[in-house]
């Protein structure tokens, strides 16, 4: 790969973050599906604080199956920041995002906190299929996170 297309790779996989922030903030859950390959690999044991081997999961359709009926009654922002990605060739590439999340939970919802504010990283692997870049590994890591 050339320089300029190892760039445009790294612009199509910041677009796909983005679209990542926006679709479930915004529960768009068919476009949140869309970003994930079918073999997705979601990582999510130590996103909430502690670890909970539950949550580690395996195939798109499973990930967005359990996250949408838990988020239903969330409303959430995300934000990612100073992505380092690492194109490997002209269909794989990784990386690493800083973010921050907050969740206000409703009253009624089977959460176990009402509000969360969370730090940490999103640890992603890529792949380009049918010229669109899609997440295959996904893994969330917590530095801090602050309940209540």
């Amino acid at each position: 790969m050339t320089d300029v297309e190892k760039l445009l790779a790294i612009e199509a996989i910041k677009n796909l973050k983005s679209r990542y922030f926006q679709t479930i903030d915004g529960k768009d859950w068919d476009g949140y599906r869309a970003l994930f390959t079918d073999d997705l690999v979601a990582d999510m044991r130590a996103s909430a604080g502690g670890y909970d081997e539950s949550q580690l999961i395996h195939g798109a359709d499973a990930y967005v199956g359990s996250l949408a009926p838990m988020l239903v009654d969330v409303t959430t922002v995300h934000h990612g920041h100073t992505p380092d990605i690492t194109v490997e060739s002209e269909s794989h590439a990784h990386g690493i995002w800083a973010m921050e999340d907050k969740l206000w939970v409703a009253a009624g919802s089977d959460l176990p906190f009402r509000f969360m504010h969370g730090y940490g990283h999103y640890h992603e692997s890529y792949v380009c299929q049918d010229g669109q870049w899609r997440i295959q590994k996904i893994r969330l890591t917590r530095l801090h996170v602050e309940i209540g």
